[in-house]
Protein backbone atom coordinates (compact mmCIF):
# COMPACT_ATOMS: atom_id res chain seq x y z
CA UNK A 1 0.00 0.00 0.00
CA UNK A 2 1.05 3.83 -0.97
CA UNK A 3 1.90 6.08 1.65
CA UNK A 4 0.47 10.27 1.79
CA UNK A 5 3.75 11.73 0.55
CA UNK A 6 4.39 13.92 -2.13
CA UNK A 7 7.95 14.04 -3.27
CA UNK A 8 10.28 16.45 -5.75
CA UNK A 9 13.24 15.09 -7.54
CA UNK A 10 15.68 17.40 -9.21
CA UNK A 11 18.37 16.38 -11.33
CA UNK A 12 19.66 17.20 -14.72
CA UNK A 13 20.40 13.39 -15.41
CA UNK A 14 17.17 11.75 -16.73
CA UNK A 15 18.46 8.40 -16.02
CA UNK A 16 18.62 9.20 -12.48
CA UNK A 17 15.14 11.05 -12.72
CA UNK A 18 13.62 8.06 -14.27
CA UNK A 19 14.95 5.92 -11.80
CA UNK A 20 14.26 7.90 -8.62
CA UNK A 21 10.58 8.05 -9.90
CA UNK A 22 9.78 4.21 -10.35
CA UNK A 23 11.51 2.90 -7.31
CA UNK A 24 9.44 5.87 -5.22
CA UNK A 25 6.33 6.11 -6.71
CA UNK A 26 5.06 2.61 -5.66
CA UNK A 27 5.85 3.21 -2.07
CA UNK A 28 4.43 7.72 -2.38
CA UNK A 29 1.40 8.81 -3.66
CA UNK A 30 2.85 11.08 -5.48
CA UNK A 31 6.52 11.58 -7.36
CA UNK A 32 7.36 15.07 -9.70
CA UNK A 33 10.46 15.31 -11.47
CA UNK A 34 12.47 18.54 -12.62
CA UNK A 35 15.22 18.24 -15.15
CA UNK A 36 16.13 21.97 -15.12
CA UNK A 37 16.91 23.67 -11.50
CA UNK A 38 15.25 27.38 -12.59
CA UNK A 39 11.66 25.41 -12.91
CA UNK A 40 12.58 24.77 -9.02
CA UNK A 41 10.82 27.56 -7.78
CA UNK A 42 7.51 27.64 -10.39
CA UNK A 43 7.38 24.06 -8.58
CA UNK A 44 7.40 24.75 -5.00
CA UNK A 45 5.09 28.07 -5.58
CA UNK A 46 2.22 25.97 -6.99
CA UNK A 47 2.24 22.67 -4.42
CA UNK A 48 3.69 21.50 -1.06
CA UNK A 49 5.93 19.14 -0.94
CA UNK A 50 6.87 16.64 2.00
CA UNK A 51 10.04 16.38 0.94
CA UNK A 52 12.54 17.49 -2.11
CA UNK A 53 15.66 15.15 -3.71
CA UNK A 54 17.98 17.61 -4.67
CA UNK A 55 21.35 16.96 -6.60
CA UNK A 56 24.54 18.86 -5.65
CA UNK A 57 25.42 19.46 -9.09
CA UNK A 58 24.14 20.42 -12.86
CA UNK A 59 25.80 20.04 -16.07
CA UNK A 60 28.90 17.85 -17.32
CA UNK A 61 31.93 18.15 -15.34
CA UNK A 62 30.67 20.07 -12.25
CA UNK A 63 31.44 18.73 -8.64
CA UNK A 64 31.88 22.06 -6.75
CA UNK A 65 28.76 21.46 -5.09
CA UNK A 66 27.92 25.22 -5.24
CA UNK A 67 24.80 24.78 -7.51
CA UNK A 68 23.66 22.92 -4.99
CA UNK A 69 24.33 25.47 -2.47
CA UNK A 70 22.79 27.75 -4.53
CA UNK A 71 19.43 25.92 -4.77
CA UNK A 72 19.26 24.73 -1.34
CA UNK A 73 19.58 28.36 -0.11
CA UNK A 74 16.67 29.59 -2.57
CA UNK A 75 13.89 26.76 -1.85
CA UNK A 76 14.38 27.24 2.06
CA UNK A 77 13.94 31.22 1.03
CA UNK A 78 10.65 30.57 -0.73
CA UNK A 79 9.81 27.76 2.18
CA UNK A 80 11.97 26.95 5.10
CA UNK A 81 9.77 24.38 6.33
CA UNK A 82 11.04 22.11 3.32
CA UNK A 83 12.61 19.10 4.14
CA UNK A 84 15.05 18.86 1.38
CA UNK A 85 18.01 15.73 0.75
CA UNK A 86 20.65 16.51 -1.21
CA UNK A 87 22.06 13.86 -4.24
CA UNK A 88 25.90 13.55 -4.38
CA UNK A 89 28.17 11.71 -5.63
CA UNK A 90 30.41 8.71 -4.02
CA UNK A 91 32.86 10.58 -2.17
CA UNK A 92 30.98 13.96 -1.66
CA UNK A 93 30.08 12.91 1.74
CA UNK A 94 31.97 15.97 2.69
CA UNK A 95 29.85 18.39 0.41
CA UNK A 96 26.61 16.50 1.57
CA UNK A 97 27.78 17.64 5.58
CA UNK A 98 28.25 20.85 4.82
CA UNK A 99 24.87 20.95 2.90
CA UNK A 100 23.30 19.57 5.78
CA UNK A 101 25.06 22.39 8.02
CA UNK A 102 23.18 24.99 5.64
CA UNK A 103 19.38 23.33 5.84
CA UNK A 104 19.59 20.13 4.28
CA UNK A 105 17.91 17.35 5.86
CA UNK A 106 19.65 14.25 4.72
CA UNK A 107 21.47 13.02 2.08
CA UNK A 108 21.62 10.01 -0.73
CA UNK A 109 25.26 8.97 -2.49
CA UNK A 110 25.58 7.69 -5.77
CA UNK A 111 25.09 4.94 -6.50
CA UNK A 112 22.27 4.27 -4.30
CA UNK A 113 21.06 1.29 -2.76
CA UNK A 114 17.06 1.61 -3.07
CA UNK A 115 16.77 -0.15 0.58
CA UNK A 116 18.47 2.78 2.10
CA UNK A 117 17.01 5.41 -0.44
CA UNK A 118 13.76 4.61 0.55
CA UNK A 119 13.93 4.35 4.05
CA UNK A 120 15.56 7.71 3.61
CA UNK A 121 13.09 9.23 2.01
CA UNK A 122 10.06 7.80 4.43
CA UNK A 123 12.17 9.35 7.25
CA UNK A 124 11.70 12.66 5.06
CA UNK A 125 8.50 12.49 4.48
CA UNK A 126 7.28 12.11 7.83
CA UNK A 127 9.72 15.12 8.97
CA UNK A 128 7.77 16.92 6.48
CA UNK A 129 4.48 16.14 7.19
CA UNK A 130 4.71 16.84 10.90
CA UNK A 131 6.53 20.42 9.90
CA UNK A 132 3.92 20.96 7.88
CA UNK A 133 0.76 19.74 10.63
CA UNK A 134 2.74 21.95 13.02
CA UNK A 135 2.35 24.77 11.12
CA UNK A 136 -1.04 24.43 10.31
CA UNK A 137 -1.70 24.08 13.93
CA UNK A 138 0.15 27.31 14.82
CA UNK A 139 -1.75 29.52 11.83
CA UNK A 140 -4.75 28.12 13.22
CA UNK A 141 -4.14 29.09 16.77
CA UNK A 142 -3.26 31.86 15.35
CA UNK A 143 -6.70 32.65 13.95
CA UNK A 144 -8.59 31.06 16.42
CA UNK A 145 -7.05 33.81 19.33
CA UNK A 146 -7.75 36.72 16.87
CA UNK A 147 -11.40 35.47 16.27
CA UNK A 148 -12.11 34.89 19.64
CA UNK A 149 -10.66 38.48 20.72
CA UNK A 150 -12.04 40.48 18.25
CA UNK A 151 -15.38 38.20 18.59
CA UNK A 152 -15.57 39.35 22.31
CA UNK A 153 -14.13 42.83 21.86
CA UNK A 154 -16.13 45.17 23.25
CA UNK A 155 -15.80 49.08 23.94
CA UNK A 156 -15.59 50.59 27.67
CA UNK A 157 -17.87 53.53 28.07
CA UNK A 158 -17.72 56.45 30.28
CA UNK A 159 -16.20 60.05 30.62
CA UNK A 160 -16.71 60.44 33.93
CA UNK A 161 -14.19 60.86 36.42
CA UNK A 162 -14.10 57.34 38.17
CA UNK A 163 -13.98 55.44 34.18
CA UNK A 164 -11.22 57.87 33.77
CA UNK A 165 -9.74 56.76 36.80
CA UNK A 166 -10.37 52.94 36.24
CA UNK A 167 -8.70 53.62 32.55
CA UNK A 168 -5.40 55.07 33.61
CA UNK A 169 -4.96 52.32 35.65
CA UNK A 170 -5.35 49.96 33.03
CA UNK A 171 -2.86 51.98 30.38
CA UNK A 172 -0.31 51.89 32.92
CA UNK A 173 -0.44 48.10 34.27
CA UNK A 174 -1.43 46.58 31.11
CA UNK A 175 2.14 46.32 29.44
CA UNK A 176 3.50 45.03 32.46
CA UNK A 177 3.43 41.08 33.40
CA UNK A 178 1.90 42.31 37.51
CA UNK A 179 -1.04 40.53 38.50
CA UNK A 180 -4.35 42.18 38.18
CA UNK A 181 -7.06 41.92 41.17
CA UNK A 182 -10.70 43.76 39.59
CA UNK A 183 -13.19 44.70 42.64
CA UNK A 184 -16.70 45.30 41.37
CA UNK A 185 -20.59 44.57 41.91
CA UNK A 186 -21.99 41.98 39.37
CA UNK A 187 -22.85 43.43 36.02
CA UNK A 188 -19.92 46.34 36.15
CA UNK A 189 -18.11 45.04 33.74
CA UNK A 190 -14.98 43.06 35.21
CA UNK A 191 -14.23 40.97 32.51
CA UNK A 192 -14.30 43.93 30.29
CA UNK A 193 -11.30 45.76 32.05
CA UNK A 194 -9.61 41.62 31.68
CA UNK A 195 -10.22 42.01 28.09
CA UNK A 196 -8.97 45.19 27.96
CA UNK A 197 -5.48 44.43 30.51
CA UNK A 198 -5.06 41.09 27.55
CA UNK A 199 -5.45 43.66 24.28
CA UNK A 200 -3.21 46.20 25.88
CA UNK A 201 -0.61 43.95 26.89
CA UNK A 202 2.44 42.35 25.65
CA UNK A 203 0.60 39.05 25.33
CA UNK A 204 -2.26 40.42 22.97
CA UNK A 205 -1.29 38.15 20.24
CA UNK A 206 -1.50 35.27 22.85
CA UNK A 207 -4.44 33.39 24.07
CA UNK A 208 -7.30 35.23 27.00
CA UNK A 209 -7.96 32.13 28.79
CA UNK A 210 -11.00 32.96 31.23
CA UNK A 211 -12.03 30.65 33.90
CA UNK A 212 -15.28 31.15 35.96
CA UNK A 213 -14.39 29.71 39.54
CA UNK A 214 -18.19 29.84 40.42
CA UNK A 215 -19.08 27.81 37.94
CA UNK A 216 -16.26 24.89 38.82
CA UNK A 217 -17.14 22.11 41.51
CA UNK A 218 -14.83 21.24 44.20
CA UNK A 219 -13.67 18.35 42.72
CA UNK A 220 -13.07 19.37 39.57
CA UNK A 221 -11.08 22.57 39.82
CA UNK A 222 -8.03 21.10 39.97
CA UNK A 223 -8.64 18.90 36.56
CA UNK A 224 -10.24 22.21 35.40
CA UNK A 225 -6.83 23.85 36.20
CA UNK A 226 -4.07 21.85 36.74
CA UNK A 227 -5.21 19.30 34.11
CA UNK A 228 -4.65 15.61 34.30
CA UNK A 229 -3.61 11.99 32.82
CA UNK A 230 -5.73 9.24 31.32
CA UNK A 231 -7.17 7.03 33.89
CA UNK A 232 -6.06 9.41 37.23
CA UNK A 233 -9.59 8.94 38.29
CA UNK A 234 -13.00 7.73 37.45
CA UNK A 235 -13.74 9.18 33.87
CA UNK A 236 -10.41 10.54 33.24
CA UNK A 237 -10.76 8.61 29.70
CA UNK A 238 -8.27 11.13 27.98
CA UNK A 239 -5.47 13.19 28.71
CA UNK A 240 -6.86 16.70 29.45
CA UNK A 241 -4.58 20.29 29.78
CA UNK A 242 -5.18 22.27 32.34
CA UNK A 243 -6.50 25.80 32.02
CA UNK A 244 -3.10 27.30 33.42
CA UNK A 245 -1.55 25.46 30.66
CA UNK A 246 -4.03 26.12 27.69
CA UNK A 247 -2.68 30.02 28.23
CA UNK A 248 0.35 29.98 28.37
CA UNK A 249 2.18 32.61 27.12
CA UNK A 250 -1.04 34.66 27.46
CA UNK A 251 -3.36 35.95 30.23
CA UNK A 252 -5.63 33.62 32.64
CA UNK A 253 -8.84 35.04 33.95
CA UNK A 254 -9.77 33.86 36.88
CA UNK A 255 -13.26 35.01 37.40
CA UNK A 256 -15.24 34.55 40.67
CA UNK A 257 -12.19 34.40 42.96
CA UNK A 258 -13.76 34.95 45.94
CA UNK A 259 -15.90 31.69 45.89
CA UNK A 260 -13.01 29.36 46.12
CA UNK A 261 -13.21 27.38 49.18
CA UNK A 262 -9.60 27.76 51.36
CA UNK A 263 -7.79 24.40 51.06
CA UNK A 264 -8.21 24.87 46.83
CA UNK A 265 -6.63 29.01 47.57
CA UNK A 266 -3.98 27.19 49.21
CA UNK A 267 -3.68 24.83 46.05
CA UNK A 268 -3.70 27.85 43.74
CA UNK A 269 -1.04 29.86 45.86
CA UNK A 270 1.55 27.14 45.65
CA UNK A 271 0.94 27.09 42.15
CA UNK A 272 1.21 30.20 41.13
CA UNK A 273 4.43 31.09 43.55
CA UNK A 274 6.13 27.81 42.34
CA UNK A 275 5.20 29.22 38.13
CA UNK A 276 4.87 24.82 37.75
CA UNK A 277 2.04 23.07 37.39
CA UNK A 278 1.72 19.16 38.13
CA UNK A 279 -1.31 17.45 36.06
CA UNK A 280 -3.43 14.98 38.57
CA UNK A 281 -2.25 11.28 37.79
CA UNK A 282 1.33 12.85 36.63
CA UNK A 283 4.90 13.11 39.10
CA UNK A 284 6.37 15.62 37.06
CA UNK A 285 5.64 19.27 37.16
CA UNK A 286 5.37 21.52 33.63
CA UNK A 287 6.19 25.10 34.03
CA UNK A 288 3.93 27.69 32.45
CA UNK A 289 4.07 31.31 31.46
CA UNK A 290 0.97 33.13 32.38
CA UNK A 291 -0.14 36.49 33.25
CA UNK A 292 -3.10 35.79 36.34
CA UNK A 293 -6.04 38.53 36.24
CA UNK A 294 -8.37 37.75 39.18
CA UNK A 295 -12.56 39.67 39.54
CA UNK A 296 -14.80 38.98 42.49
CA UNK A 297 -17.95 40.97 43.66
CA UNK A 298 -16.75 40.76 47.00
CA UNK A 299 -16.17 43.90 49.62
CA UNK A 300 -12.65 44.68 50.14
CA UNK A 301 -13.36 44.19 54.19
CA UNK A 302 -14.18 39.69 53.16
CA UNK A 303 -11.49 39.65 51.17
CA UNK A 304 -9.17 40.85 54.41
CA UNK A 305 -10.90 38.26 56.61
CA UNK A 306 -9.09 35.67 56.86
CA UNK A 307 -11.53 33.21 57.42
CA UNK A 308 -13.22 34.37 53.82
CA UNK A 309 -9.67 34.78 52.20
CA UNK A 310 -5.79 33.78 52.53
CA UNK A 311 -4.26 36.89 53.19
CA UNK A 312 -0.93 35.79 51.16
CA UNK A 313 -2.81 34.76 48.10
CA UNK A 314 -4.56 38.00 47.95
CA UNK A 315 -0.81 39.74 48.28
CA UNK A 316 0.02 38.07 45.85
CA UNK A 317 -2.85 38.43 42.84
CA UNK A 318 -3.42 42.43 43.78
CA UNK A 319 -0.25 43.58 42.92
CA UNK A 320 -2.46 46.10 41.03
CA UNK A 321 -6.07 46.42 42.32
CA UNK A 322 -8.78 48.29 40.47
CA UNK A 323 -12.34 49.26 41.84
CA UNK A 324 -14.99 49.36 39.29
CA UNK A 325 -17.74 51.53 40.12
CA UNK A 326 -21.64 50.73 40.05
CA UNK A 327 -23.52 52.57 37.76
CA UNK A 328 -25.42 53.96 40.07
CA UNK A 329 -22.10 56.05 41.14
CA UNK A 330 -21.04 57.48 37.74
CA UNK A 331 -25.29 58.56 35.91
CA UNK A 332 -23.54 61.13 33.77
CA UNK A 333 -22.15 57.88 31.64
CA UNK A 334 -25.89 56.62 31.35
CA UNK A 335 -26.69 58.36 28.42
CA UNK A 336 -23.62 57.60 26.44
CA UNK A 337 -24.66 53.95 27.49
CA UNK A 338 -27.93 53.92 26.47
CA UNK A 339 -27.32 55.63 22.87
CA UNK A 340 -23.87 52.50 22.10
CA UNK A 341 -26.84 49.67 23.10
CA UNK A 342 -29.84 51.36 21.37
CA UNK A 343 -27.46 51.51 17.89
CA UNK A 344 -25.79 48.33 18.72
CA UNK A 345 -29.26 46.44 19.10
CA UNK A 346 -30.70 48.21 15.87
CA UNK A 347 -28.06 46.55 14.22
CA UNK A 348 -28.23 42.83 16.11
CA UNK A 349 -32.60 43.07 15.20
CA UNK A 350 -32.32 44.19 11.29
CA UNK A 351 -33.67 47.56 12.53
CA UNK A 352 -30.81 49.73 11.54
CA UNK A 353 -32.41 50.63 8.30
CA UNK A 354 -35.26 52.22 9.88
CA UNK A 355 -35.24 55.56 11.56
CA UNK A 356 -32.79 55.85 13.64
CA UNK A 357 -34.70 55.55 17.26
CA UNK A 358 -34.01 57.95 19.99
CA UNK A 359 -34.20 58.13 23.27
CA UNK A 360 -36.73 60.49 24.97
CA UNK A 361 -35.57 63.17 27.39
CA UNK A 362 -38.26 61.95 30.20
CA UNK A 363 -37.09 58.29 29.90
CA UNK A 364 -33.35 59.78 30.24
CA UNK A 365 -34.02 61.43 33.47
CA UNK A 366 -35.87 58.10 34.39
CA UNK A 367 -33.07 55.51 33.61
CA UNK A 368 -30.55 57.88 35.31
CA UNK A 369 -32.31 58.03 38.34
CA UNK A 370 -32.75 54.51 38.42
CA UNK A 371 -29.96 52.67 40.84
CA UNK A 372 -29.30 49.89 38.25
CA UNK A 373 -29.21 46.91 40.98
CA UNK A 374 -27.84 44.93 38.07
CA UNK A 375 -25.50 47.38 36.52
CA UNK A 376 -24.66 47.72 33.08
CA UNK A 377 -25.34 44.03 32.35
CA UNK A 378 -29.20 45.25 33.54
CA UNK A 379 -29.17 48.90 31.51
CA UNK A 380 -28.09 46.62 28.39
CA UNK A 381 -30.95 44.15 28.92
CA UNK A 382 -33.21 46.83 29.54
CA UNK A 383 -32.24 48.29 25.97
CA UNK A 384 -32.16 45.32 24.02
CA UNK A 385 -35.91 44.70 25.45
CA UNK A 386 -37.10 48.34 24.51
CA UNK A 387 -35.56 47.81 21.00
CA UNK A 388 -37.25 44.53 20.60
CA UNK A 389 -40.33 45.51 21.98
CA UNK A 390 -41.36 49.37 21.35
CA UNK A 391 -43.52 50.28 18.92
CA UNK A 392 -42.60 53.96 18.10
CA UNK A 393 -39.35 55.82 17.00
CA UNK A 394 -38.95 57.56 20.28
CA UNK A 395 -38.02 55.03 23.13
CA UNK A 396 -40.33 56.37 26.30
CA UNK A 397 -39.52 55.53 30.31
CA UNK A 398 -42.37 53.20 30.15
CA UNK A 399 -40.56 50.88 27.23
CA UNK A 400 -37.79 50.58 30.20
CA UNK A 401 -40.23 48.67 32.33
CA UNK A 402 -38.27 49.97 35.38
CA UNK A 403 -39.16 48.95 38.82
CA UNK A 404 -39.90 51.54 40.74
CA UNK A 405 -39.50 50.19 44.35
CA UNK A 406 -36.47 48.71 43.66
CA UNK A 407 -34.05 49.41 46.50
CA UNK A 408 -31.47 51.59 46.51
CA UNK A 409 -29.01 49.48 48.55
CA UNK A 410 -27.21 47.44 46.85
CA UNK A 411 -23.78 46.32 48.39
CA UNK A 412 -22.42 42.09 48.30
CA UNK A 413 -21.70 42.56 51.77
CA UNK A 414 -25.02 44.02 53.43
CA UNK A 415 -27.61 41.84 55.62
CA UNK A 416 -30.16 39.71 53.84
CA UNK A 417 -33.23 41.01 53.32
CA UNK A 418 -35.41 39.73 56.13
CA UNK A 419 -37.95 36.38 55.11
CA UNK A 420 -41.07 38.04 56.43
CA UNK A 421 -40.63 40.65 53.60
CA UNK A 422 -40.27 37.87 50.96
CA UNK A 423 -43.23 36.09 51.73
CA UNK A 424 -46.09 38.03 50.26
CA UNK A 425 -47.76 36.35 47.52
CA UNK A 426 -48.87 37.73 43.90
CA UNK A 427 -52.28 38.00 42.54
CA UNK A 428 -51.05 36.49 39.36
CA UNK A 429 -50.25 32.72 39.38
CA UNK A 430 -48.47 32.72 35.95
CA UNK A 431 -45.25 30.45 36.03
CA UNK A 432 -43.08 32.75 34.32
CA UNK A 433 -44.51 35.83 36.50
CA UNK A 434 -43.78 33.84 39.61
CA UNK A 435 -40.16 32.44 38.31
CA UNK A 436 -39.39 35.97 37.32
CA UNK A 437 -40.70 37.21 40.46
CA UNK A 438 -38.80 34.65 42.31
CA UNK A 439 -36.09 34.99 41.09
CA UNK A 440 -36.14 38.77 41.49
CA UNK A 441 -37.00 38.67 45.03
CA UNK A 442 -34.16 36.09 45.80
CA UNK A 443 -30.93 38.35 43.61
CA UNK A 444 -32.80 41.66 46.02
CA UNK A 445 -32.76 39.40 49.23
CA UNK A 446 -28.87 38.41 48.66
CA UNK A 447 -27.93 41.72 46.87
CA UNK A 448 -27.43 40.86 43.72
CA UNK A 449 -24.45 37.80 44.97
CA UNK A 450 -25.12 35.37 42.01
CA UNK A 451 -23.54 33.11 43.98
CA UNK A 452 -25.90 32.67 46.75
CA UNK A 453 -28.95 33.61 44.61
CA UNK A 454 -28.02 30.69 42.32
CA UNK A 455 -27.90 28.49 45.76
CA UNK A 456 -31.31 29.09 47.33
CA UNK A 457 -32.63 28.81 43.93
CA UNK A 458 -31.26 25.51 43.48
CA UNK A 459 -29.79 26.58 40.07
CA UNK A 460 -26.05 26.56 39.07
CA UNK A 461 -24.61 29.46 38.09
CA UNK A 462 -25.17 29.13 34.57
CA UNK A 463 -28.55 28.50 34.95
CA UNK A 464 -29.25 31.39 36.90
CA UNK A 465 -27.74 33.70 34.25
CA UNK A 466 -29.81 32.31 31.39
CA UNK A 467 -33.18 32.91 33.19
CA UNK A 468 -32.36 36.11 34.26
CA UNK A 469 -31.16 36.88 30.57
CA UNK A 470 -34.45 35.29 29.88
CA UNK A 471 -36.45 37.78 32.12
CA UNK A 472 -34.26 40.64 31.30
CA UNK A 473 -33.55 40.75 34.94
Amino acid sequence: MKKEGKILIVDDDEDILTAGKLLLKRQFSQVSTCNLPEHIPHFIRDQHFDAIILDMNFGPGESSGAQGFYWLEKILEINPQSVIIMITAHGGVDIAVEAMKLGATDFIAKPWQNEKVIATVSTAVLLGQSRSEAKNLRDTNKILVQASNTANQQTMIGSSSQMMQVQSLIQRSAPTDANVLILGENGTGKELVARELHQQSLRANQVFMSVDLGSISENLFESELFGHKKGAFTGAQNDRVGRLKAADNGTLFLDEIGNLPLHLQAKLLTVLEQRKVTPIGENTAVPFNVRVVCATNLSKDILKDEKHFRQDLLFRLNTVEIKLPALRERPGDIRLLAQHYIELYSKKYNKADLPQKVISENAITAITAYPWPGNVRELRHAIERAIILSQTQTLQSADFQLEVNTSDENTSDAKPIAENEMMDLPSELNLDHLEKLAISRALKKHRFNISHTAKELGLTRAALYRRMEKHGL
